[in-house]
């Protein structure tokens, strides 16, 4: 590392907490203004807001533009130094335009690793908080959600795999107590029907931290053969394979847990046959591609504003955000076709970071050097 590189790496680590403060209280102001009524039929205190709101919602919005911002502050103080002929400068000392471009990529490397320790523990946890404060005081009072009626705590049933031979199923779940009504079991060997069980009420049991299903009115049956058993139980305590998490419609699930519990939950499903995986693998893969985009636009900030045209940042700054702007349509639509088709997750996380290496590779090849 020379002078030079620690010039360039300095000021693209500053300029990048610049535009990352001044984009995030621009957020911050543009979403009061939004939720402004929201906040006020919650009769939360400004602490309260702050803290169970705001704690979530500024790293949340923070990783989602992060690499966008990387891109931004790349292209923002390159442009400045084309402006002002010091691009000239150094390539006209003898430096290559390889070698020029090195603090882009150590720079790129800092803020992508950060963004990837970020994304296994920190954000999730910013997530959860985000999303209990959305639950509980924005989507009850969004008018889509009046219009239906008012979100309710009730899940009006739940079927799961729950092991490769056994089947269960609540009615009326109620995701904030934790009970449901009328429950059955069914074990399957080869099959045929081996074991039946069914309760009229089922709930969740943390007394003496016992963590288990206590099920009432319990009828369960046994077959073997032509022959059955049925036995009757007022009450019955069981270690089922599924928590109170596992029967909650939570669309936020995939971005509150951290990437070893999202691996474990996306295991646990597949074996229980359930839908909508594809988004919980892309959020999974995606916790890899991104940092990766910030590598690559950061390669791609440097290229395009390290060439002196007239217009200046103008001009620079135009391209930056068209190209971030296909970033992140295609980033999108990858998405939605994984989601809602037959599209590999793996492949839809990555497609923006293919293509767009294409493009950082199209814009060096025309840089003059």
């Amino acid at each position: 590392m020379k002078k030079i590189d620690w010039y360039i790496l300095k000021t693209f680590m500053v300029t990048f907490f610049f535009v990352l403060l001044l984009f995030t209280v621009i957020g911050i102001v543009i979403d009061i203004s939004e939720k402004t009524d929201d906040f006020v039929k919650s009769g939360l205190s400004t602490y309260e807001i702050i803290t169970k709101y705001y704690f979530g919602f500024v790293p949340r919005i923070g990783a989602m533009l992060f690499p966008l911002w990387v891109f931004i502050a790349a292209i923002f103080f390159t442009s400045k130094m084309a402006g002002r002929s010091e691009v000239i400068a150094i390539l006209a000392s003898g430096t290559s335009y390889n070698r020029f471009l090195r603090p882009y990529l150590f720079g790129g490397l800092i803020f992508a690793t950060m963004l990837w320790f970020m994304q296994r523990s920190v954000i999730p946890r910013a997530n959860e908080i985000f999303s209990v404060f959305q639950v509980t005081y924005i989507d009850n009072n969004s008018s889509y959600e009046a219009a239906k009626g008012g979100t309710q705590p009730y899940v009006n049933s739940v079927y799961r795999k729950i092991d490769a031979n056994t089947y269960a199923g609540v009615n009326s779940y109620d995701t904030i107590h934790k009970t449901a009504g009328t429950f059955f079991l069914h074990r399957m060997n080869n099959n045929k029907l081996v074991y039946n069980l069914r309760a009229e009420a089922i709930r969740w049991d943390t007394a003496g931290k016992r963590n288990k299903w206590v099920l009432t009115n319990v009828v369960e049956r046994t077959f073997n053969g032509n022959d059955e058993t049925v036995s009757f139980s007022p009450e019955k305590t069981m270690d089922l394979n599924f928590k109170p998490f596992d029967l909650r419609l939570d669309e936020y699930a995939k971005d509150k847990l951290p990437t070893p519990e999202l691996k474990q939950f996306i295991k646990v499903e597949e074996q229980r046959g359930s839908e909508g995986i594809n988004a919980m693998k892309v959020e999974l893969y995606k916790r890899d591609a991104t940092p990766f985009a910030v590598i690559i636009l950061s390669l791609i900030g440097g290229i395009v504003a390290s060439r002196r045209v007239r217009g200046g940042s103008g001009m620079h700054l135009a391209i930056g955000i068209t190209s971030a702007a296909a970033f992140v349509l295609l980033d999108r639509f990858s998405t939605i076709f994984s989601t809602k088709s037959d599209f590999p997750p793996l492949l839809a996380a990555w497609t923006p970071n293919i293509i767009f290496m294409f493009v950082a590779y199209y814009f060096y090849k025309k840089a003059p050097k």
